[in-house]
Formats: C-alpha cells, structure tokens, sequence
C-alpha cells in the first residue's frame, strides 16, 4: 500500500520501519513544547490515511527509560485529519523533584501503524446473548 505524507518542516524524518517485518513506522521528534502538565513532540508530518484504514500511534518500547507516559494510551489519526503528527505525553512523578528524563529532538518518539478496520453498523436490541462470563468485569475470570 502507498500511503502519501507530507513534510511540513524541513527537519522532518520520513518515518520508517527500523527491522525487516515490524509493524511500526518510527516517529521522530522535530520540535517540543514542555509545559507543567505535559511534553508534546511535533514530528513535522502530515499523511493521508486511505479511507477505510486508521492510523494508530504507540509510544515505542524506549519510553521505559523516561519518565513520559503517552497521555492518550494510543493516538488515532482518522482518514480525514491533515494536521501535523504530535505526540502528548504525561509527566511522571519524580522522586525528590529530580528532573524528568524525557525525549529530545532528532530522537525517535512512537510509531504509525496504518491499520484497516471494519465499517460497522449498531443495532439496538432489549437484550444481548448469553454467556459464561455474562456480566462479569474486571478479573472475573479468576486470570
């Protein structure tokens, strides 16, 4: 599938995938913007999802070693957005008011997986299917 993306900064880093079969185009930081509550991440991009895909983005494995949480869990860029790609993140409490350690520019920051998704309609009904777990939420299945 070719997907178009536009640079919307000449710093921009065309994302790519950094192994042979992984799912998840690299987002690399170009500017930041640090306030009290969070630090957003401007990578400069904007890209035309196909319709009937959905762009999803993740926070990579390295954020284990910052003091950053994605703020949205999973960003999701619609087949209609044209805006830039940014990425929010929350900051983690630190200990003694150490500095966090955060992203800086010029380094990877998540990642773009273009995923298709099924165009559902919603029927309401007076009740749903039986089954074992019924009503069951949060750890009622004794894993």
């Amino acid at each position: 599938m070719v997907v178009k993306i536009k640079k919307l900064s000449p710093a921009a880093v065309v994302p790519s995938y950094a192994q042979m079969g992984d799912a998840g185009l690299d987002l690399t930081a170009v500017t930041v913007s640090d306030n009290t509550n969070y630090i957003e991440y401007g990578t400069g991009l904007a890209v035309q999802i196909p319709e009937g895909y959905v762009g999803l983005v993740f926070a990579r494995s390295s954020i284990s070693k910052t003091s950053l949480i994605l703020a949205n869990g999973v960003g999701v860029i619609d087949s209609g957005y044209r805006g830039e790609i940014k990425l929010r993140f929350k900051k983690c409490d630190t200990s003694q008011g150490e500095t966090p350690n955060t992203f800086t520019v010029g380094e990877r920051i998540g990642q773009l997986i273009i995923i298709p998704y099924p165009s559902i309609e919603l029927e309401e009904v007076q009740e749903l299917s039986e089954t074992v777990r019924g009503v069951g939420g949060y750890g009622s299945t004794g894993i």
